[in-house]
């Protein structure tokens, strides 16, 4: 299946829960000719929906590679969950993608989840094309969700089909860049023709938007618009293209994922806009701390970025983006982050849970890894003789955790070993042991998020597991400070004592995390020791006296202090910076901060009901003047 670099596309699947990815990922599976039979989510049966729970809960939970083939192109795809609690899947699979379909539903336009994901692919720069589905759906609208796309996203959506029939008289789609048609019959078989006679007006209506809006932003287009007052389809192609890749414009298809309607054009569109790795930037990265970059070369040194690990029953599974050079079976790669070096065992080809082994991998491959034994998430595997060391993705705060244990005593080894591997599959998990209650606490995006991570631990380890109460992740600040809050520490118990006099100021600081600033006059407290006083102040940081949570927003003022000539240390100054920044919150006025998210909730404008605008304000579409229409 391999084919030059030109004619790989690299891509995931974007969009908000229940949008319908999973469904279009097995549509082109079908239509490409790497399944004979049609998986539907409903029934448990799709390709990259192969974990059990996801079959289950009838969810997307990790992200799932497969490969296909359509027209002499090799798509490497990734089926990227659309839960809220799973949005580092997505953000793991942005890092090593060069473009995305982000799809849409056709009634609901532009929903919560699909913001977020649209925020981690622009911070990645990664191009997009858009697919509005279930267009088979009642209030389905095409045009709704490219202005929805425009108001919400900031984006320009540049609508490339026209549907042909609405909801469930939906049949196909006008190609307004071609002007042809394309009809699906119930055998899934597609018919292309010339635009339907009673279409045609707005066919040609809509093509001329497109041709202007096209020529407005591009140059090659706008020279032939001006010269023939239009742009013909190779022109249109190009510079469409173009504008994807430039993240200018978001080309937008529809068409009905369930009902297999709208995933040719999909595939053809994704090999005529989305990049090849020829076409972005080289990835950047840092080489003995100076900066460096690797181009999607095969022939140059090897360098790729590990963004998934995976446990199987047949071992450990890397999953392994290739930006330059070339891999081979048993070839001795090096970890630049780790700073050790590792053999690569099998080079396997990945279609979800299933494996086709290779020999080599070069630039511009996904492929699954066997046989390394420690390169974690986010690692950086390059030849040994030429490193480089790139970004990995950044993984969000917690926000829920649980009290986790092994209901039996004789399991508790295990039960350490299973969480160990559970945060190593997946970085947005923390395990942590608190101190206070020798609990063991899991830590996660959500309560989805832990309660698919327990039920994971309880299925692949046959463990029992006992879990607490969620605990949400609370922080404390400062609501009014105290100043010139004195403390002495001294410790003499033989040998070397030690002494440190600090007097703090403790006040609020709205926006920051922790601010430190020395008033000290005089040299009463050494510069050498001012960095001991911060450090102790920080660790105080860790613990609130509310509950024990975080202290965010504080500003200390270090204004006066002592030394002695000899007992005086920078242990003895960080030991009372600590003891004294506690001492002030405890004598501060304290509040408890809860998380904040925020929440839209839609309405179906029948379902709504207007009061009377007031005497002299403005009426608006969304709030009419007049009596209340009860």
């Amino acid at each position: 299946m391999r084919t030059n670099l030109n004619d790989v596309r690299n891509l995931g699947i974007l969009a908000h829960v229940d949008a319908g990815k999973t469904t279009i990922t097995e549509r082109i599976l079908y239509a490409t000719g790497v399944t004979y039979k049609r998986g539907e989510v409903h029934d448990g049966t799709t390709v990259t929906d192969f974990d059990p729970q996801e079959r289950d809960r009838g969810i997307t939970i990790f992200a799932a590679a497969v490969s296909c083939a359509w027209n002499g192109r090799q798509i490497n795809l990734i089926d990227t969950p659309g839960h809220v609690d799973f949005s580092h899947e997505v953000e793991r699979s942005l890092r090593v993608l060069d473009g995305a379909v982000v799809v849409f539903d056709g009634v609901a336009g532009v929903e919560p989840q699909t913001e977020s994901v649209w925020r981690q692919a622009d911070r990645y720069g990664v191009p997009r094309i858009a697919f509005v589905n279930k267009l088979d759906r009642p209030g389905a609208d095409v045009d709704a969700v490219a202005e929805s796309i425009r108001a919400r996203l900031r984006a320009t959506p540049l609508v490339v089909q026209l549907p042909i029939g609405r909801e469930a008289g939906f049949t196909g789609v006008v190609d307004l860049v071609r002007m042809r048609s394309l009809i699906w019959s119930d055998d899934d078989t597609v018919e292309e023709g010339p635009v339907p006679e009673a279409l045609q007006d707005e066919a040609r209506r809509r093509a001329r938007l497109l041709h202007e809006a096209v020529a407005e932003r591009h140059p090659l287009a706008l020279e032939e618009f001006c010269a023939e007052s239009a742009v013909s389809a190779p022109t249109l192609t190009a510079a469409l293209r173009d504008l994807t890749c430039s993240g200018e414009a978001v080309v937008v298809l529809c068409g009905s994922a369930y009902r297999n309607r709208g995933i040719e054009p999909l595939l053809d569109a994704i090999g005529a806009y989305l990049p090849s790795p020829l076409d972005v930037p080289p990835v950047r990265g840092t080489r003995d701390g100076e900066a460096g970059e690797r181009a999607a070369d095969p022939a140059a040194p090897f360098a790729g970025l590990v963004f998934k690990v995976n446990s199987t029953a047949s071992g450990r599974l890397t999953y392994l983006r290739v930006y330059s050079g070339t891999v081979r079976r048993g070839d001795t790669v090096r970890d630049v982050g780790a700073r050790r070096t590792e053999r690569i065992g099998r080079i396997l080809r990945v279609r979800a849970d299933r494996h086709t082994e290779v020999a080599v991998a070069v630039a511009g491959d996904i492929v699954a890894v066997a046989g390394l034994k420690a390169a974690a998430a986010g690692a950086s595997l390059c030849d040994p003789a030429a490193p480089i060391l790139f970004e990995s993705a950044a993984v969000a705060d917690r926000v829920v955790s649980v009290a986790v244990e092994a209901r039996r005593r004789i399991d508790a080894d295990r039960f350490g070993s299973a969480l160990a591997q559970l945060v190593e599959e997946d970085p947005s998990l923390a395990v942590l042991a608190d101190r206070e209650t020798g609990q063991t606490v899991l830590s996660g995006m959500g309560e989805l998020h832990l309660e698919v991570a327990v039920e994971k631990v309880r299925r692949d380890h046959g463990l029992d597991v006992s879990v607490g109460r969620p605990k949400v992740a609370y922080r404390e600040t400062v609501a009014r400070g105290v100043s010139g809050l004195l403390y002495r520490h001294v410790k003499q118990d033989g040998g070397a004592g030690q002494f440190a006099h600090v007097v703090l100021d403790v006040e609020p600081a709205p926006g920051s995390d922790f601010v430190f600033h020395s008033a000290v006059v005089g040299g009463r407290v050494p510069r050498e020791y001012i960095g001991a006083v911060e450090a102790g102040c920080r660790d105080a940081l860790a613990d609130g006296p509310l509950g024990g949570h975080p202290v965010t927003g504080v500003r200390v003022t270090l204004t006066d202090g002592a030394t002695h000539p000899k007992d005086s240390s920078e242990l003895a100054f960080r030991t009372a910076g600590r003891l004294a920044l506690r001492e002030a919150l405890r004598a501060s006025l304290m509040v408890l901060l809860e998380p904040m998210a925020e929440v839209l909730v839609t309405v179906p404008a029948d379902a709504v009901c207007w009061a009377t605008c007031p005497p002299g304000a403005a009426a608006s579409p969304t709030r009419p003047s007049g009596p209340a229409p009860w």
